[in-house]
């Protein structure tokens, strides 16, 4: 059983910056990859940005150069640092993980970009 716990969100003026945590219960952490999904009110999830085992790591085009998801696998964390926020990145964000044919998600926690 995996749990995924996200927090770090809040509101934030345009031009600035947030940082995401997501902490896992899971003991499987650092074998899988780990991922951060946006979703607009009214709009469908959709990817931000996805970290490997191995480090690699992929980004929507639209945050590419804004934002940067890291891992600590000694703590069972993912980190999503936004910078230079703007208002297209306002929604509940999401953790995910895939392990075994099942995918866990989060609660989201919820950031708001004001312009």
């Amino acid at each position: 059983q995996v749990q995924l716990v996200e927090s770090g969100g809040g509101l934030v003026q345009a031009g600035g910056s947030l940082r995401l945590s997501c902490a896992s219960s899971g003991s499987i952490f650092s074998r899988v990859a780990v991922a951060w999904y946006r979703q607009p009110p009214g709009k469908q999830r959709d990817l931000v940005a996805r970290i490997r085992s191995d480090g690699r790591t992929t980004y929507a085009d639209s945050v590419k150069g804004r934002f940067t998801i890291s891992r600590d696998n000694a703590n069972n964390t993912v980190y999503l640092r936004m910078n230079s926020l703007i208002s297209e990145d306002s929604g509940v964000y999401y953790c995910n993980q895939e392990y075994a044919g099942i995918s866990y998600w989060g609660k989201g926690t919820l950031v708001t970009v004001s312009s």
